[in-house]
This record gives C-alpha cells, structure tokens and sequence, in this order.
C-alpha cells in the first residue's frame, strides 16, 4: 500500500488536489444550477426526398417540442437552434406514417427532450408532373359609353405548372388578377402574374403574363 502511495499518489499531490478542488467545485455548481423546461415550435424538414415525387398533403404539421435543461441554456436558445428531421430517401408513391420522436431531433447538446407533439405524422407523396395550361384572363368594370369587348388575350397563351401528378392534372388552366376595363377605349394592356388556386400546384415561371383587351364601338342600334 505504501509502494502504491508513493508512485501513484504522493506526486504532484499539490496540483491533483487542486484539480480535485475545481472538479467538486464545478460539479457543485452546475448541480445547484436551476433546471428549466420550455415547449418550442419548429419545422419539419425533410431529407433526400427522391427528385421524381412530390409531397401531395396539404398540409404538414410542426412538431412542437418540450426540452429541458439548465436555465441559462434554455434562455440561450434560438428558434434556429431546434428542429426534426425526417429521412425520405428511397419512398415510393402512396401514404405513409412516419415516427417523431427524440431521434429526429436536432438540438443544443446540453438540453434534453422531454416530449414531442406529435408522435407520428402521416404524409402522402405523388410522382411530379409538369405540364402546360391555358391562361385564362378575368375581366371586370363598367363598359365606356358605346364600347363593348371585341378580344381578349394574353402573353404567353400558356403557362407550365408543376407539383404533384393527380393534383396538376385537375388543373384546367391558370389565372391571372382581374384587369378593370372600365373607361378603356380601343386597345389596352396590363400587366399581371399567372397563378394556380391549388397551393400544392407551382406556376414554374415567375414572368409577368400581359393581358391585352382590345375593345369595340357599339354598331348602331346594338346592344352593350
């Protein structure tokens, strides 16, 4: 016991009882720090979902999360510093369940997850499809006197939508916002954005369409 003393023990003994010193004290202190908990909101994110499909629900849940930990880290977190992760790679078309819990979890090391709201979401994914639809514009006022609308048209004709397959093929054309023609006499033209009323079906070009109405005199005797 003396042997192991001597080589083990007695050297350097001033400097491993001041290290045994800030260890205890360290221990002490993060021990007596307070504990707190907090309930964050956050995005799921999804990750490798395959190029050729598309998520087809409408919508898609946030997870909320309880974390714990020591006080001065819960009031330290950022709203970027929490999220889940959900892996996508290699899913097939059709519904499919998928478990939330502290696994798919991205958070500061030193809090914990208590819970996670919900435990399971339930998603459905669709092949993509691009195609192009027709343009279809919207006119709206009150007529000059004597003018009725001889034409109408727009510039592209069509767009090209995308999203998921069975949602873009119920698309029968995009819009555009409403073009007032009143007072208009002759020809005139403006400019406005196509767009789809499905949220899950993207316009995949942000060029402005130009609606052009070109309008006529009322023959006599003819109607408005």
């Amino acid at each position: 016991m003396g042997q192991f003393l001597h080589r083990y023990v007695l050297p350097n003994l001033g400097l491993k009882l001041i290290s045994l010193a800030l260890a205890v004290g360290l221990w002490l202190a993060v021990a007596r720090e307070p504990i707190a908990e907090v309930a964050v909101d956050v995005p799921i994110e999804f990750r490798d979902l395959p190029q050729n499909l598309e998520i087809s629900s409408e919508s898609i849940p946030k997870a909320q999360i309880r974390l714990r930990g020591p006080e001065r880290e819960v009031h330290r977190l950022e709203p970027a510093d929490v999220y889940a992760e959900i892996e996508l790679e290699g899913l097939k078309p059709g519904e499919r369940s998928f478990d939330l819990t502290s696994r798919q979890i991205h958070k500061p090391t030193g809090l914990q997850v208590v819970q996670v709201v919900p435990s399971e979401i339930h998603l459905s994914f669709d092949v993509r499809l691009t195609r192009d639809v027709p343009v279809q514009p919207r006119v709206v006022g009150t007529f000059a006197e004597g003018y009725q609308i001889s034409k109408v048209w727009t510039d592209p004709a069509s767009v090209t939508i995308t999203g998921p397959k069975k949602r873009v093929e119920a698309v029968e054309s995009a819009t555009v916002d409403p073009v007032d023609v009143s007072g208009a006499m002759g020809r005139a033209t403006w400019v406005r954005h196509a767009y789809v009323s499905d949220p899950l079906v993207q316009v995949s070009s942000s060029d402005p369409v130009r609606v052009t109405v070109l309008m006529e005199k009322v023959a006599a005797g003819g109607q408005h």
